[in-house]
């Protein structure tokens, strides 16, 4: 019987890590105005280094690696990404961030093309020219006039997660899991305090709390996106993380009074068919091959 629940258990976890991405970004839009996202970043990762630090220290063991110098590139890059989506959601709708944040997905399609040496098939090239469209209605270049530099931010945060999964995939054969997130959040905290000292105020009592728990929430994302993939298939719950669409908007309507246009459910809604369609082409290959 609790085999029967186990998946049910891992679309839980993912509905709850994807309630707390949107709860991430809307701390982030809180604490902005005095907290510069270089300090943002730092914190993060401190205080979700902190959250796992006792479970790091339990398991010394999971910090053996054939990895050195690409755990430093990736945490490197993770922090990069994770500063891009903090200038976004400081200055752009959470629902319009989080829009173009499930474009990651397409770009790692287009970079398994040129840099893995992938050959392209029909529905990925189908997923990705979608997924492009989806973004371009979000962005809304024709609309205004010019294309903000919040949802720009948010374009190069997709990127470079685009790039971290790309480095991922060859690591991912020889690190475990547990591995990959403990040193990731191990070498970024020295890497983030170098561009934090260079802005760095400090933030009064609310603001620590408040990234205190941006910390602890993300770390706990993290841990319950790990183990939901592990108690259930990835087709069966890689479509709950689309939750995080209406609820940013949600939160950005209570709390910010940012209305989400017809054109970010749109645009939100085919870029995630986009995914969908690569993810299976993906599948149909993989199934081929067996």
């Amino acid at each position: 019987m609790t085999s029967d629940r186990t998946p049910f258990i891992g679309l839980a976890l993912m509905l709850l890590a994807a309630a707390l991405g949107a709860v991430d970004a809307a701390i982030v839009r809180h604490v902005s105005p005095g907290v510069h996202p270089f300090v943002i970043g730092f914190t993060r990762a401190l205080f979700g280094l902190l959250v796992f630090l006792p479970y790091i220290l339990s398991r010394p063991a999971m910090l053996q690696s054939v990895y050195r110098g690409r755990h430093a590139v990736r945490a490197a890059l993770k922090l990069a990404s994770l500063i891009a989506y903090f200038f976004a959601f400081a200055s752009a709708p959470l629902a319009d961030v989080m829009a173009i944040a499930f474009a990651a997905p397409i770009f790692v399609t287009v970079g398994s093309w040129v840099f893995l040496s992938e050959s392209p098939k029909a529905l990925r090239v189908a997923g990705v020219v979608g997924g492009f469209i989806g973004v371009l209605i979000v962005l809304r270049p024709g609309q205004g006039g010019e294309v903000t530099a919040g949802l720009l931010f948010a374009l190069l945060g997709a990127l470079l997660t685009a790039v971290i999964q790309l480095i991922l995939k060859p690591m991912s054969a020889r690190d475990s899991t547990e591995t990959l997130v403990a040193w990731n959040l191990i070498l970024t905290v020295p890497i983030a305090a170098v561009p934090a000292a260079l802005v760095w105020q400090m933030p009064t009592a609310a603001e620590w709390g408040f990234l205190a728990l941006q910390g602890a929430l993300g770390a706990l994302a993290m841990g319950a996106v790990t183990r939901a993939f592990a108690m259930a298939d990835a087709s069966l719950i890689a479509p709950i993380d689309f939750m995080r669409l209406p609820f940013a908007a949600v939160l950005g309507y209570l709390l910010f009074a940012q209305a989400v246009p017809l054109t970010t459910w749109i645009g939100g809604a085919v870029i995630f068919a986009a995914t969908l369609l690569t993810a299976r082409s993906a599948r149909r290959k993989k199934m081929s091959e067996v």
